[in-house]
């Protein structure tokens, strides 16, 4: 296995934990990031020549954590701060590895999502900070400009220095407030690893798996709220999914899917959960996109989905959570439903939208609509305007197939 392969492999596993751990021990956000990257690039220089070592993401924290001493030592405010936690400069225990990890995710997870923070600049500053995604993948997930999300992510930093906010789990009573903003960073990871916003790879399970993790753990600090649940449903669903979504690095759509290789542990453990959620009451988003994933967890063949239904409860989500995404979503369940029409109509009409004006999958539902009504040309010239906006690899060579099929 090369030394980039394993390099891409410990930027994923140990960037939120590298940052998460130097925020805690120094409270500067900006040098916590900039020690993490500085750690990446030794390796890149180090690694090739020297080999692998045998505990990566161990050898990633030590180098990150001397470069923060080191920093912190040549200021008079951080020799300070590292006599406070008493520790000697140059002592790499002070970033143990293993020390905390997930309790410092969360922590960083809750201190981004302080109600005191605008949720974009919440989210975007987690999606930073916990996974390391650029400026591009940001904007891409909100569909805005880079310059956009670059100035909501200092605003952030700054607010949350002035404020003084602390980077704590908060205690039980004050949950509930931050519930919306820390549900939408831990779906957005989620997603980054569902389908990935940029490189070789479509699936990083290594993220879906870590989004999980910490969905799990918030469920455990808040037992009684449904859409915690509901959203750590709709992850297990989505997720179960995982081995039947590529065959041999091609992306497989979700009608051709083999069922039998979805994980039926995952899906049973969601969908019991699912039905436990909604018996307490109206349904929330997240509730409501799991029942959506459950319609197709519950069909045996991919006929037996039931598109009414899936077209019903998108209409009430769109009542909740208005998005251009949404409402693509629900034209597409809507065609498959049966009126074609209808969906298309739905489709052009998202196509004034700017916000979409870069979102592959908006051609891509035009192009498919298209090759179902009959219209071969139509559907190759939608594709073709797709191509060049998937982000992976992986879905330019399905957009190419379709193309040369047509």
């Amino acid at each position: 296995m090369n030394a980039q392969h394993d390099l891409d492999a410990a930027f994923r596993e140990s960037w939120g934990r590298i940052v998460a751990a130097l925020i805690r021990r120094t409270g500067n956000w900006d040098l916590a990031e900039e020690c993490a990257q500085e750690a990446f690039v030794e390796a890149v220089r180090k690694w090739p020549a020297d080999g692998v070592p045998q505990r990566p993401i161990a050898w990633l924290t030590t180098v990150a954590g001397n470069r923060a001493i080191d920093r912190l030592r040549r200021e008079a405010r951080g020799a300070q701060l590292l006599e406070q936690i008493g520790h000697e400069a140059g002592e790499e225990s002070m970033f143990d590895e293993a020390e905390e990890i997930e309790d410092d995710r969360l922590r960083l997870i809750f201190t981004c999502c302080h109600p005191a923070l605008p949720m974009d600049g919440r989210v975007a500053l987690t999606l930073r900070s916990l996974i390391g995604l650029t400026t591009a993948d940001i904007a891409r997930a909100f569909l805005v400009p880079e310059a956009t999300v670059a100035k909501r992510l200092t605003r952030t930093k700054s607010k949350i220095a002035a404020a003084g906010i602390a980077y704590r789990v908060p205690p039980a009573h004050l949950l509930p407030e931050r519930t919306a903003g820390v549900l939408a960073v831990l779906y957005l990871m989620f997603n980054e690893g569902y389908s990935a916003s940029s490189g070789e790879e479509l699936i990083r399970v290594g993220l879906c798996d870590d989004a999980i993790r910490l969905a799990r753990s918030l469920r455990q600090l808040m037992p009684d709220q449904p859409e915690v649940a509901g959203a750590l449903a709709l992850m297990l669903l989505q997720h179960s999914r995982r081995r039947a979504r590529l065959d041999d690095g091609e992306l497989v759509t979700l009608e051709d899917q083999e069922r039998a290789r979805w994980d039926r542990a995952e899906i049973d453990e969601a969908l019991e959960m699912l039905e436990s959620a909604l018996r307490r009451g109206a349904a929330g988003p997240y509730q409501l996109q799991a029942a959506i994933a459950a319609c197709h967890a519950r069909a045996a063949t991919a006929a037996q989905i039931d598109w009414p239904q899936i077209a019903g409860l998108y209409a009430l989500l769109e009542t909740q959570a208005p998005s251009p995404v949404v409402r693509l979503n629900r034209a597409v369940a809507v065609a498959m439903a049966g009126d074609l029409d209808a969906g298309l109509a739905m489709v052009d009409e998202l196509g004034t939208d700017p916000r979409m004006a870069r979102y592959h999958l908006l051609d891509a539902a035009r192009a498919d609509m298209l090759r179902r009504r009959g219209d071969p040309r139509g559907a190759a010239d939608a594709y073709r305007r797709a191509l060049p906006l998937a982000p992976s690899e992986a879905e330019r060579r399905f957009l190419r197939r379709r193309i040369t099929e047509l």
